[in-house]
């Protein structure tokens, strides 16, 4: 799992929100904004129209953060990032990939 030194908190989401650029795959969006200096920065999100059940957004959201922790090192340090799912039958790990690839 990522470190919580390592995820986004609410304030920063809406930030990125407001003011990021985004990169998509089919399946999955990344979001996202450049500070100056710091570590990088990621988080997921799942809306309720993907999966209507808690648990369900819960664990996407906790798959990813297992899966992205193996790439946090692609990341330019500063990288503030949303990762947000379009659907829920997914492979995690290539859509990240895809967009990590479009990214650099």
């Amino acid at each position: 799992m990522l470190p919580k030194k390592n995820r986004i908190d609410r304030k920063t989401v809406a930030k990125i929100f407001k003011i990021g650029r985004f990169v998509g795959s089919q399946n999955l969006t990344l979001k996202f904004i450049k500070e100056s200096g710091g570590q990088s920065r990621i988080s997921f999100v799942v809306p309720k129209n993907v999966a209507r059940a808690s648990s369900k957004r819960n664990y996407l959201r906790r798959r990813g953060y297992i899966i992205i922790e193996k790439y946090l090192n692609r990341f330019p340090l500063g990288f503030y990032g949303v990762f947000i799912f379009k659907t829920i039958n997914i492979d995690i790990e290539n859509e990240i990939k895809t967009i990590l690839t479009k990214l650099h």
